[in-house]
């Protein structure tokens, strides 16, 4: 009977496998074409007779507010130039992360036909870490400075957990979240629940935009964070119902269990000091995956559903 069962559960693996080696062919043969603008160099390399030139071309990357002056001099400021050199120095070549934004506007728009790949330029924007990518319709700027590796020394200054996700490795993750956020419609969060299933949905999006990232880069957990995450999946989920955490409207949950912070905050001095920070996050994810395989739709309408359908048609059960 062991035997038997074996043999059938192998069998629905290689299913399983054939089918998402076939998606993944069907998505690349999309072969989206894009070109990476390098406006970071244009900038750093601009004469002063060329600068209206690029104005024209990049108008959106210069406020009206300011007189050519002000660019010229920001461009030969001596912060600025050190800044072109480490963005120059890290991404001297660019090919890998081409071919990853490639594969993620395949993936878009494989599932959502309407999309159209936007022009991509990259910029520095003065190591501000609150804004490393910007999407809209028709453009997506990123700014270099910001993934130039978690123990560089610009980033002496920011927080570890906040450092460990500057590294261009995170640039593609970050910018499949950005899309995350224009496709997931919820009604306003009210809820720690609520919470949980918006970031679950971002976190499900990235795992389907971007395979070939591996789980601990889509959520943004080191290996042995995402090992403890795992490891006390049932002891989370069984602080947050024995407590009536799911449905509170406490203001002071987000920050314990959703939000970026070195960890989680049970305030049990035995498990928070080992605890990755956006636990909540993590659960959420788990949540959406069960709903996922417990029903029969698609990305898109799993974006718009509910907190509440999510949440009682997932039949939701941590691990042991």
């Amino acid at each position: 009977m062991k035997s038997k069962l074996l043999f059938l559960l192998l069998i629905v693996i290689a299913v399983s496998c054939k089918k998402e080696n076939q998606l993944e062919h069907d998505i690349a043969e999309i072969n989206t074409d894009i070109k990476v603008e390098r406006f970071d160099e244009l900038f750093a390399q601009v004469a002063p007779n060329d600068l209206p030139k690029l104005k024209t071309a990049y108008p959106f990357m210069f406020s009206e507010k300011f007189n050519d002056s002000f660019w010229l001099a920001k461009k030969a400021d001596t912060l600025q130039v050190q800044l072109f050199h480490e963005v120059g120095k890290t991404f001297e070549n660019f090919e890998s992360i081409e071919f990853e934004i490639a594969s993620l506007f395949n993936h878009l728009k494989y599932y959502f036909p309407e999309f159209n790949p936007p022009r991509i330029i990259t910029t520095t924007n003065d190591v501000d870490y609150r804004n490393k990518v910007i999407v809209t319709d028709s453009i997506v700027v990123i700014a270099l400075d910001t993934y130039l590796g978690n123990d560089h020394e610009f980033y002496g200054s920011i927080p570890k957990y906040l450092r460990a996700l500057l590294k261009k490795e995170q640039m593609v993750v970050d910018l499949a979240e950005a899309y995350a956020k224009k496709h997931i419609y919820q009604a306003q969060n009210k809820t720690l629940l609520d919470e949980m299933i918006y970031f679950g949905k971002q976190l499900y999006f990235k795992e389907a935009v971007v395979p070939f990232k591996t789980d601990s880069e889509r959520i943004g957990y080191t290996e042995t964070q995402l090992d403890w995450a795992i490891a006390n999946e049932s002891y989370i989920w069984r602080f947050f119902v024995e407590r009536e955490l799911l449905f509170s409207t406490d203001s002071k949950l987000p920050s314990r269990f959703i939000n970026p912070a070195p960890f989680s905050k049970f305030y049990l001095e035995e498990i928070d000091a080992d605890s990755p920070g956006r636990l909540g996050q993590y659960i959420g994810w788990q949540i959406v995956r069960a709903y996922m395989q417990q029903n029969d739709v698609t990305l898109k309408e799993m974006l718009i559903t509910s907190t509440e359908d999510i949440f009682n048609n997932s039949k939701f059960k941590p691990r042991k």
